[in-house]
């Protein structure tokens, strides 16, 4: 007999696929990779059970507010994991990438922010216009601006509804302010002042800007700095040193006073601007040739944190042009040198000899790189007389030096303190 034919198979039903959708995601993954994602969602579920979303998030602000950004970013990843669209942890979470120099991070999280709820909370805005330079830096402020000031009115308009039903209570700090309004102007004056110094029109809306900015905070140091700095850029000195002085005037009493005291109060420190903006401000000061209150800066600066390179040079500067402008006085005067002055010019030259070595020492400490200041600190050096030897007992940065950051610092402070759990 000839051989059958094979007669086709009958389809047969196909077998219900019983996985589950969590196991569908596992197709195609090497066994190691799927053992890690199992462990991922347990430790996912096991979160969810032992911690709320609102517990995880009050761990991440504790730990960004003593700087454990690390730490935080763990806290905030876990919150993120029960809620992926819990606003407030994205917030907290691109804050943190930004403080650990992620930014492409914090840029993924903030435009996902956005995406989420365009029209409610400024901060993302504010802090996309941060990563940003340019047109697309002013174009994230002005939104954050709009949503700003939407808030605010909102704010106004049930402040006003509940006039006299109710005993006044304390301010919200979470709540935005006239004064965060001011901050963005600021912001979007300083990229026209640098960034698009050189587009038509510039100078105007520079100015514009601050004015809108002083519209809402009229008393705001840095927005009256920011004044200052733009009327030195355009020659008009004199205006320019009463915004800088006024500014000044505003700060320096509570610099002074919280240097004085060990334990200053959070209100004072809060009045003190950055520590890059008083370095603005010494600057500005020298040109203005107010060096007394430049010195008074500095020294602040310096108590604050002394592994700063500009801030001793600028602290030699100024006592290199204390000594010039005190000579020039006294040539023009036509008489003989006191004995007084000579002691007082000595002083300034001694101290600006100091300042400017320690500028030099921690230089190289630190490989910093910024030729021109190098340059025009061993050029002050030399007509000071060189760079003074250290000797023992001698506050200048000795060889050994090595700087460290505030949390070896603390580190170090600690070492031998209980843990706190």
């Amino acid at each position: 007999m000839g051989g059958q034919t094979k007669g086709k198979k009958k389809n047969k039903p196909k077998r219900k696929d019983n996985r589950s959708k969590s196991d569908a995601g596992f197709v195609g993954l090497l066994p190691q990779e799927r053992m890690k994602v199992r462990m991922h969602e347990k430790a996912k579920k096991k979160t969810a059970e032992k911690y709320s979303v609102e517990q995880l998030l009050e761990k991440t602000e504790e730990c960004m507010d003593s700087f454990d950004f690390e730490m935080a970013a763990l806290f905030c990843q876990r919150a993120l994991d029960v809620e992926s669209d819990n606003l407030q942890a994205l917030d907290m979470q691109g804050h943190i990438c930004s403080e650990l120099g992620n930014t492409q991070k914090a840029k993924e999280v903030f435009l996902r922010a956005v995406e989420l709820s365009p029209d409610v909370g400024h901060s993302k805005y504010m802090y996309l216009g941060q990563i940003h330079t340019g047109q697309e830096a002013v174009d994230y402020y002005t939104r954050g601006i709009q949503v700003l000031l939407a808030a605010l009115d909102k704010q106004a308009q049930t402040t006003q509804a509940q006039a006299g039903a109710a005993a006044p209570t304390d301010e919200d700090p979470e709540l935005p302010t006239a004064k965060d309004v001011c901050v963005a102007y600021c912001s979007i004056a300083e990229i026209y002042l640098a960034d698009l110094c050189m587009e038509e029109g510039a100078a105007d809306k520079c100015r514009e800007f601050i004015e809108k900015a002083l519209h809402y905070h009229y008393d705001n140091p840095e927005a009256l700095q920011l004044m200052a700095s733009y009327l030195f850029s355009t020659e008009r000195n004199q205006e320019g040193r009463e915004y800088l002085l006024k500014s000044v005037e505003l700060w320096l009493p509570s610099q002074k006073q919280s240097a004085a005291s060990s334990s200053a109060e959070e209100d004072m420190q809060n009045e003190i601007p950055p520590y890059e903006s008083r370095i603005t401000t010494a600057k500005l000061l020298i040109e203005a040739e107010e060096y007394e209150m430049a010195v008074d800066v500095l020294e602040g600066l310096l108590e604050e944190d002394d592994e700063v390179v500009q801030v001793w040079y600028l602290s030699g500067w100024v006592c290199y042009l204390q000594l010039e402008k005190a000579k020039e006085q006294q040539e023009g005067e036509r008489r003989e040198v006191t004995d007084e002055e000579k002691e007082e010019w000595n002083a300034l030259k001694e101290a600006g000899r100091s300042y400017l070595t320690n500028a030099k020492k921690l230089y190289n400490k630190l490989r910093c790189d910024d030729q021109p200041m190098l340059e025009h600190v061993e050029q002050l050096l030399g007509e000071l007389g060189g760079e003074m030897e250290a000797e023992e007992g001698d506050p200048l940065l000795d060889d050994d030096y090595e700087p460290c950051s505030d949390e070896e610092e603390e580190e170090e402070d600690d070492a031998d303190a209980p843990m706190e759990h």
